[in-house]
């Protein structure tokens, strides 16, 4: 496989699923893991993740932008981690600000169309949501093999 094959296949495996855990840097300088549910873009090679503001993740990635996504297969045996620098969003101020249109537009890419997205709109402004943006610099991993 060439290196500009390896690295599509790597980036590929962003787009399978929406799962996948997002490490973000604790100020001792410890990772700290979570769980998210994601979309990428991959015209932008950017990940979008809804945050909420007052999350242990949010505050180090304000601290600290760089972090690292990691992605696997079901049976574990490929896997991508994208390493980025963070960009955030404004937090949700009103139910049609940009920052709401922005998770509208990821929920709608990983979950398909919301029953109420009246009450939706609400709720990201009462949540206090924003989007991460993880620009992908750099992807490694073991791609996965091919027929699988």
């Amino acid at each position: 496989m060439t290196q500009d094959a390896e690295q599509n296949a790597l980036l590929a495996l962003l787009s399978e699923g929406h799962g996948g855990v997002l490490v973000t840097l604790k100020r001792d300088g410890r990772p700290q893991l979570s769980n998210v549910m994601h979309a990428y873009y991959p015209e932008e090679r950017v990940i979008r993740v809804s945050l909420t503001d007052d999350r242990a993740k949010t505050r180090n990635l304000r601290r600290d932008p760089r972090a690292s996504y990691h992605v696997t297969t079901p049976d574990r045996w490929a896997y991508t981690v994208a390493e980025g620098t963070a960009e955030l969003s404004p937090v949700a101020g009103g139910p049609y600000d940009e920052t709401v249109e922005e998770l509208v537009r990821l929920y709608r890419d990983i979950n398909g169309e919301h029953s109420d997205w009246e009450e939706y709109r609400a709720a990201m402004v009462r949540d206090r949501r924003l989007v991460l943006r993880l620009r992908v610099e750099r992807a490694y991993g073991i791609p996965r093999r091919a027929g699988t």
